[in-house]
């Protein structure tokens, strides 16, 4: 399994607390990081020199070669693909969010992964990016942490991990201190897990941040359809369902009849007009008499059959699951309603949440 950690700073600390203070050590196979121009300067400077820090760090405690390559820094950058020197307006704000979103979604796509995101460092709007993405595309197997080192060395520029040996540092007031002995702690911070709440198009689009938020918002928004007659078209929660023309009109007929509080009906159901009657109706509305409504009119010229009705509520509601995911489109169901033999079907959704546009 690959083994992915990402950050924006603190690189070295938070990889001494997973690989060395850990009961199972964990270290990864992979390091990401996320960056301004001017991070990316001060991190080449230090990890890519000859005994940079992190090699020592592995020499220290005897862990795997660990190495950044070029390609898994990631630098933010504009829409046209200018890399930022520092994150200070509202539009390097959404550029952070776009990049580290991109990042995270592309590395939680790799089912066989895992990924240790470390909050640690960089802008407050970057730590919270980076949580939230998490957030949106983690797995069961991913972490979040956040590593804390006392306020006292936090900024002290030779400290970057407690080595295995006598160090002294020289702290800002002229005492001294041996950097072995300073505590290093990682936090972890749940988070929820939204990836199978999410619309099926942020996994994978290149929609930004902003969209991706939206999109999910709706689907924590209390149920409501639309139903557009004249386009024939159904949205659930905002979500456009993809309806064949029948079962756009099947839906479409059963939330009318939803709408006007008729009862929910069973394929022999007694009315006048009767069924079929109704849902030629219904489609001659939607579409017109074209060829296609001459085909499912002379279908349906003896009236509806038990396995007409069976295979229409039963495609429909695939497309609405299709759409919206199984637990989300549960409100927009066709559902049974009653006891055999006379089990009837219908939409149960209220009708104040049903909506002719």
């Amino acid at each position: 399994m690959h083994s992915y950690c990402f950050f924006h700073t603190l690189i070295t600390e938070t990889l001494y607390a997973l690989a060395c203070q850990q009961p199972k050590p964990w270290i990864p196979t992979e390091i990401h990081i996320i960056t301004t121009t001017k991070g990316a300067n001060i991190i080449n400077t230090q990890l890519s020199a000859p005994h940079h820090r992190l090699a020592q760090l592995c020499h220290d405690y005897q862990l795997p070669a660990l190495s950044l390559k070029p390609e898994h820094l990631h630098l933010i950058s504009t829409p046209h693909g200018k890399a930022l020197d520092d994150i200070r307006s509202s539009h390097d704000n959404a550029c952070a969010a776009d990049c580290i979103m991109h990042c995270v979604r592309e590395l939680t796509a790799d089912a066989n992964s895992s990924l240790h995101v470390s909050l640690s460092g960089g802008r407050r709007t970057m730590t919270y990016y980076m949580g939230y993405a998490l957030s949106l595309f983690g797995r069961p197997q991913d972490r979040l942490t956040h590593v804390l080192v006392d306020d006292d060395y936090m900024w002290q520029e030779q400290f970057y991990y407690p080595p295995p040996h006598i160090q002294i540092l020289t702290k800002a007031d002229g005492s001294q201190v041996d950097a072995a002995t300073i505590e290093v702690t990682l936090a972890d911070i749940p988070f929820l897990r939204l990836r199978e709440e999410l619309p099926l198009e942020a996994l994978h689009s290149q929609k930004s941040f902003t969209e991706i938020i939206k999109a999910t918002q709706v689907r924590f928004d209390p149920p409501k359809v639309e139903f557009h007659r004249r386009r024939a078209q159904v949205r659930c929660s905002g979500v456009l369902i993809e309806f064949t023309p029948i079962q756009a009109t099947f839906y479409i007929w059963m939330l009318l009849r939803r709408l006007h509080q008729q009862a929910p009906i069973h394929w022999s159901s007694d009315e006048t007009p009767d069924l079929a009657t109704q849902f030629l109706q219904c489609y001659e509305r939607l579409f017109e008499r074209n060829s296609h409504y001459e085909v499912v009119a002379k279908g349906l010229s003896e009236g509806f059959s038990k396995s007409w009705f069976e295979e229409r509520k039963s495609t429909t509601n695939k497309a609405l699951i299709t759409a919206l995911g199984k637990t989300k489109a549960q409100p927009y169901l066709i559902h049974a309603q009653g006891k055999r033999p006379k089990t009837c079907f219908g939409i149960t959704l209220a009708p104040e949440a049903i909506e002719e546009i």
